[in-house]
Protein backbone atom coordinates (compact mmCIF):
# COMPACT_ATOMS: atom_id res chain seq x y z
CA UNK A 1 0.00 0.00 0.00
CA UNK A 2 1.02 3.49 -0.88
CA UNK A 3 1.17 5.89 1.69
CA UNK A 4 1.09 9.55 1.01
CA UNK A 5 1.15 11.99 4.03
CA UNK A 6 2.64 15.39 4.63
CA UNK A 7 1.56 17.09 1.13
CA UNK A 8 -0.86 18.38 -0.57
CA UNK A 9 0.81 17.56 -3.87
CA UNK A 10 0.13 14.16 -5.68
CA UNK A 11 -1.60 13.13 -8.58
CA UNK A 12 -3.30 9.98 -9.45
CA UNK A 13 -2.96 8.29 -13.06
CA UNK A 14 -5.43 5.64 -12.59
CA UNK A 15 -8.65 6.35 -12.01
CA UNK A 16 -9.58 5.72 -8.13
CA UNK A 17 -12.42 4.75 -5.79
CA UNK A 18 -12.26 6.79 -3.13
CA UNK A 19 -13.42 6.52 0.44
CA UNK A 20 -13.86 9.40 2.36
CA UNK A 21 -13.76 9.39 6.26
CA UNK A 22 -11.97 10.08 9.62
CA UNK A 23 -11.75 5.92 10.55
CA UNK A 24 -10.94 6.02 13.89
CA UNK A 25 -11.06 2.24 15.31
CA UNK A 26 -12.12 1.29 11.84
CA UNK A 27 -15.07 -0.33 12.70
CA UNK A 28 -17.96 -2.67 10.91
CA UNK A 29 -19.42 0.80 9.73
CA UNK A 30 -16.31 1.75 8.08
CA UNK A 31 -15.72 -1.85 6.65
CA UNK A 32 -18.91 -1.43 5.04
CA UNK A 33 -17.71 1.82 3.30
CA UNK A 34 -14.71 0.30 2.59
CA UNK A 35 -15.84 -2.57 1.12
CA UNK A 36 -17.79 -0.39 -1.51
CA UNK A 37 -14.14 0.87 -3.13
CA UNK A 38 -12.92 -2.47 -3.12
CA UNK A 39 -16.03 -3.79 -5.10
CA UNK A 40 -14.73 -0.52 -8.13
CA UNK A 41 -10.79 -2.16 -7.34
CA UNK A 42 -12.58 -5.39 -8.73
CA UNK A 43 -13.52 -3.27 -12.29
CA UNK A 44 -10.11 -1.45 -12.31
CA UNK A 45 -10.17 1.81 -10.38
CA UNK A 46 -6.99 2.09 -7.55
CA UNK A 47 -8.93 1.66 -3.99
CA UNK A 48 -7.84 5.18 -1.89
CA UNK A 49 -8.57 5.92 1.47
CA UNK A 50 -8.64 9.89 1.88
CA UNK A 51 -8.74 10.81 5.43
CA UNK A 52 -7.39 14.14 7.28
CA UNK A 53 -4.54 14.03 9.70
CA UNK A 54 -4.87 15.27 12.38
CA UNK A 55 -8.71 14.63 12.63
CA UNK A 56 -10.63 17.41 12.77
CA UNK A 57 -11.73 16.71 15.93
CA UNK A 58 -8.67 16.84 17.36
CA UNK A 59 -7.24 19.44 15.12
CA UNK A 60 -9.72 21.89 16.48
CA UNK A 61 -10.32 20.19 20.11
CA UNK A 62 -13.26 19.61 19.13
CA UNK A 63 -13.46 15.93 20.95
CA UNK A 64 -11.50 13.13 22.60
CA UNK A 65 -7.90 12.90 22.20
CA UNK A 66 -7.50 9.45 22.83
CA UNK A 67 -8.01 7.47 19.71
CA UNK A 68 -9.27 4.13 19.14
CA UNK A 69 -6.55 3.29 16.32
CA UNK A 70 -3.26 4.95 16.16
CA UNK A 71 -2.10 5.54 13.45
CA UNK A 72 0.38 3.18 12.70
CA UNK A 73 -2.68 0.70 13.74
CA UNK A 74 -4.61 2.41 10.96
CA UNK A 75 -2.04 2.04 8.47
CA UNK A 76 -1.40 -1.84 8.79
CA UNK A 77 -5.45 -2.62 8.95
CA UNK A 78 -5.90 -0.56 5.44
CA UNK A 79 -3.23 -2.52 3.98
CA UNK A 80 -4.72 -5.55 5.07
CA UNK A 81 -8.12 -4.72 4.22
CA UNK A 82 -6.62 -4.57 0.40
CA UNK A 83 -6.16 -0.37 -0.07
CA UNK A 84 -3.88 0.62 -2.80
CA UNK A 85 -3.23 4.07 -1.79
CA UNK A 86 -3.84 5.97 1.95
CA UNK A 87 -3.87 9.72 1.68
CA UNK A 88 -3.54 11.33 5.06
CA UNK A 89 -4.12 14.67 4.04
CA UNK A 90 -2.54 17.26 6.40
CA UNK A 91 -5.18 19.47 8.34
CA UNK A 92 -3.41 22.77 9.19
CA UNK A 93 -4.56 26.48 9.00
CA UNK A 94 -4.10 26.53 5.00
CA UNK A 95 -5.80 23.75 4.21
CA UNK A 96 -8.62 24.13 7.43
CA UNK A 97 -9.64 27.39 5.24
CA UNK A 98 -10.24 25.30 1.63
CA UNK A 99 -13.26 26.21 -0.03
CA UNK A 100 -15.07 22.65 -0.27
CA UNK A 101 -15.89 22.94 -3.76
CA UNK A 102 -12.20 23.67 -4.72
CA UNK A 103 -11.30 20.63 -2.68
CA UNK A 104 -13.49 18.64 -4.89
CA UNK A 105 -12.57 19.69 -8.20
CA UNK A 106 -9.29 20.19 -7.64
CA UNK A 107 -8.32 17.56 -5.20
CA UNK A 108 -10.97 14.66 -5.65
CA UNK A 109 -11.31 15.09 -9.40
CA UNK A 110 -8.13 16.60 -10.71
CA UNK A 111 -5.50 15.68 -8.83
CA UNK A 112 -6.90 12.00 -7.46
CA UNK A 113 -8.80 11.33 -10.36
CA UNK A 114 -11.74 9.98 -8.61
CA UNK A 115 -14.25 8.02 -10.96
CA UNK A 116 -16.30 6.31 -7.71
CA UNK A 117 -16.54 8.06 -4.19
CA UNK A 118 -18.43 6.64 -1.35
CA UNK A 119 -18.63 8.66 2.10
CA UNK A 120 -20.93 8.22 4.42
CA UNK A 121 -24.15 10.34 5.74
CA UNK A 122 -22.74 13.03 7.88
CA UNK A 123 -20.00 13.63 5.73
CA UNK A 124 -17.98 17.03 6.03
CA UNK A 125 -14.71 18.56 4.59
CA UNK A 126 -13.16 22.45 4.00
CA UNK A 127 -13.59 25.65 5.54
CA UNK A 128 -16.02 25.56 8.07
CA UNK A 129 -17.36 22.07 7.58
CA UNK A 130 -19.47 23.36 4.36
CA UNK A 131 -18.63 20.28 2.65
CA UNK A 132 -21.28 17.66 2.43
CA UNK A 133 -22.30 14.90 0.72
CA UNK A 134 -25.25 17.36 -1.15
CA UNK A 135 -21.68 19.14 -2.26
CA UNK A 136 -20.37 16.05 -4.02
CA UNK A 137 -23.82 14.74 -5.47
CA UNK A 138 -24.39 18.19 -7.19
CA UNK A 139 -20.60 18.40 -8.73
CA UNK A 140 -20.28 14.35 -9.55
CA UNK A 141 -22.09 14.89 -13.38
CA UNK A 142 -19.96 17.95 -14.72
CA UNK A 143 -16.50 16.28 -12.89
CA UNK A 144 -17.30 12.80 -14.40
CA UNK A 145 -17.66 10.97 -10.98
CA UNK A 146 -20.39 8.22 -9.10
CA UNK A 147 -20.96 9.02 -5.80
CA UNK A 148 -22.59 6.89 -3.51
CA UNK A 149 -23.70 7.26 0.16
CA UNK A 150 -23.16 4.11 2.52
CA UNK A 151 -26.21 3.59 5.33
CA UNK A 152 -25.67 3.59 8.73
CA UNK A 153 -25.82 -0.10 9.88
CA UNK A 154 -27.02 -0.58 13.14
CA UNK A 155 -26.51 -3.08 16.69
CA UNK A 156 -29.59 -3.72 18.75
CA UNK A 157 -30.96 -0.32 17.74
CA UNK A 158 -27.73 1.63 18.17
CA UNK A 159 -25.45 3.21 15.64
CA UNK A 160 -21.94 1.72 14.81
CA UNK A 161 -19.49 4.68 15.50
CA UNK A 162 -16.49 5.23 16.83
CA UNK A 163 -18.46 6.80 19.87
CA UNK A 164 -20.29 3.53 20.49
CA UNK A 165 -17.04 1.57 20.22
CA UNK A 166 -15.51 4.18 22.43
CA UNK A 167 -18.32 3.68 25.29
CA UNK A 168 -17.81 0.04 25.21
CA UNK A 169 -14.00 0.51 25.89
CA UNK A 170 -14.45 2.88 28.51
CA UNK A 171 -16.86 0.46 30.14
CA UNK A 172 -14.35 -2.23 29.98
CA UNK A 173 -17.03 -4.47 27.68
CA UNK A 174 -14.62 -5.93 25.18
CA UNK A 175 -17.00 -8.59 23.96
CA UNK A 176 -19.38 -5.75 22.73
CA UNK A 177 -15.99 -3.78 21.50
CA UNK A 178 -15.07 -6.77 19.45
CA UNK A 179 -19.10 -7.12 18.17
CA UNK A 180 -18.73 -3.27 16.63
CA UNK A 181 -15.07 -3.46 15.40
CA UNK A 182 -15.32 -7.10 13.85
CA UNK A 183 -12.29 -7.38 15.94
CA UNK A 184 -10.59 -7.76 19.33
CA UNK A 185 -9.26 -4.52 20.92
CA UNK A 186 -6.03 -4.64 21.02
CA UNK A 187 -2.16 -2.71 21.65
CA UNK A 188 0.46 -2.75 19.50
CA UNK A 189 4.00 -2.72 20.16
CA UNK A 190 7.53 -3.92 21.11
CA UNK A 191 8.05 -5.72 24.26
CA UNK A 192 9.87 -3.67 26.67
CA UNK A 193 11.97 -4.64 29.79
CA UNK A 194 9.79 -4.13 33.14
CA UNK A 195 10.93 -4.76 36.90
CA UNK A 196 10.87 -8.29 36.11
CA UNK A 197 8.74 -8.47 39.19
CA UNK A 198 6.72 -11.57 37.28
CA UNK A 199 9.91 -13.55 36.63
CA UNK A 200 11.27 -13.20 39.93
CA UNK A 201 7.64 -14.72 41.38
CA UNK A 202 7.28 -17.57 38.39
CA UNK A 203 5.37 -16.03 36.32
CA UNK A 204 6.88 -13.91 33.98
CA UNK A 205 4.89 -11.52 31.38
CA UNK A 206 5.53 -9.27 28.93
CA UNK A 207 5.14 -5.54 28.80
CA UNK A 208 4.23 -3.63 26.35
CA UNK A 209 3.64 0.66 27.16
CA UNK A 210 0.65 1.70 25.32
CA UNK A 211 1.01 5.09 23.56
CA UNK A 212 -0.50 8.11 24.70
CA UNK A 213 -3.09 8.58 21.99
CA UNK A 214 -4.19 5.03 22.29
CA UNK A 215 -7.72 5.01 23.93
CA UNK A 216 -7.39 2.75 27.43
CA UNK A 217 -10.15 0.72 29.24
CA UNK A 218 -10.47 0.90 33.03
CA UNK A 219 -7.61 -0.38 34.70
CA UNK A 220 -7.55 -3.85 35.81
CA UNK A 221 -6.90 -7.54 34.65
CA UNK A 222 -8.62 -9.21 31.35
CA UNK A 223 -8.70 -12.29 29.79
CA UNK A 224 -6.74 -11.56 26.16
CA UNK A 225 -4.55 -13.52 23.88
CA UNK A 226 -1.03 -12.86 22.14
CA UNK A 227 -0.15 -12.56 18.22
CA UNK A 228 3.37 -13.56 17.18
CA UNK A 229 4.65 -14.37 14.26
CA UNK A 230 1.46 -15.46 12.64
CA UNK A 231 0.97 -17.75 15.82
CA UNK A 232 -2.35 -17.18 18.75
CA UNK A 233 -0.84 -17.41 22.34
CA UNK A 234 -3.52 -17.41 25.04
CA UNK A 235 -3.18 -15.03 28.12
CA UNK A 236 -4.18 -12.85 31.03
CA UNK A 237 -3.24 -9.21 30.90
CA UNK A 238 -2.51 -6.10 33.65
CA UNK A 239 -3.53 -2.97 32.63
CA UNK A 240 -2.62 -0.32 35.08
CA UNK A 241 -0.03 1.36 37.31
CA UNK A 242 1.41 -1.56 39.38
CA UNK A 243 0.24 -0.44 43.13
CA UNK A 244 1.58 -2.43 44.71
CA UNK A 245 5.22 -2.43 43.99
CA UNK A 246 6.34 0.52 43.79
CA UNK A 247 3.56 2.18 41.52
CA UNK A 248 4.87 3.26 38.17
CA UNK A 249 4.56 6.67 36.53
CA UNK A 250 2.95 5.14 33.41
CA UNK A 251 0.47 2.73 32.49
CA UNK A 252 1.35 -0.85 31.24
CA UNK A 253 -0.37 -3.64 29.64
CA UNK A 254 1.33 -6.40 31.09
CA UNK A 255 0.73 -10.18 29.99
CA UNK A 256 1.17 -13.66 30.99
CA UNK A 257 1.28 -16.58 28.26
CA UNK A 258 0.27 -19.49 29.17
CA UNK A 259 3.03 -22.30 28.79
CA UNK A 260 5.42 -19.99 26.73
CA UNK A 261 8.70 -19.26 28.08
CA UNK A 262 10.73 -17.43 25.00
CA UNK A 263 13.00 -14.43 25.20
CA UNK A 264 10.53 -11.79 23.75
CA UNK A 265 12.11 -8.07 24.62
CA UNK A 266 11.94 -6.17 21.66
CA UNK A 267 9.38 -8.23 19.57
CA UNK A 268 6.75 -6.94 18.15
CA UNK A 269 3.17 -8.08 19.30
CA UNK A 270 -0.57 -7.20 19.36
CA UNK A 271 -2.13 -7.85 22.90
CA UNK A 272 -6.21 -8.32 21.87
CA UNK A 273 -8.56 -8.37 25.24
CA UNK A 274 -11.20 -10.56 24.93
CA UNK A 275 -12.54 -9.80 28.56
CA UNK A 276 -12.58 -7.75 31.62
CA UNK A 277 -11.91 -9.94 34.58
CA UNK A 278 -11.46 -7.72 37.63
CA UNK A 279 -10.53 -3.91 39.03
CA UNK A 280 -7.02 -3.27 39.77
CA UNK A 281 -6.32 -3.68 43.12
CA UNK A 282 -3.60 -2.49 45.62
CA UNK A 283 -2.19 -5.64 47.75
CA UNK A 284 -0.75 -5.34 51.55
CA UNK A 285 2.24 -7.32 50.05
CA UNK A 286 3.88 -9.24 47.14
CA UNK A 287 2.67 -12.67 48.91
CA UNK A 288 -0.75 -11.43 48.45
CA UNK A 289 -0.31 -10.21 44.93
CA UNK A 290 1.23 -13.53 44.04
CA UNK A 291 -1.93 -15.00 45.58
CA UNK A 292 -4.15 -13.32 43.58
CA UNK A 293 -1.85 -13.67 39.87
CA UNK A 294 -2.15 -17.26 40.65
CA UNK A 295 -6.07 -17.32 40.92
CA UNK A 296 -5.82 -15.00 38.04
CA UNK A 297 -3.95 -17.15 36.09
CA UNK A 298 -6.08 -20.22 37.20
CA UNK A 299 -9.11 -19.14 36.36
CA UNK A 300 -7.81 -17.45 33.02
CA UNK A 301 -6.99 -20.75 31.77
CA UNK A 302 -10.49 -22.11 32.42
CA UNK A 303 -11.44 -19.44 30.40
CA UNK A 304 -9.48 -19.88 27.25
CA UNK A 305 -10.55 -24.24 27.77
Amino acid sequence: MEIIHDTTKFYMQQQTAVAIGKFDGIHKGHIQLLSHILRQKKQGMQAVVFTFYPSASVYFGQGPQAELTTRCEKRKLFERLGIDILIEFPLNKETAATDPEFFVREILAEQMHAGYIAAGEDLSFGYKGRGNKELLISLADSLGYQVEIIDKIFYKGREISSTLVREAVEKGDMPLACELLGRYYSFEGKVQEGNRLGRRLGMPTLNLYPVTEKLLPPKGVYYSRVLYENCVYPGITNIGYKPTVNAAKEISVETYLYDFDRDMYGKQIVTELLQFKRSEQKFENVQALKKQMERDIAEGRQFHD
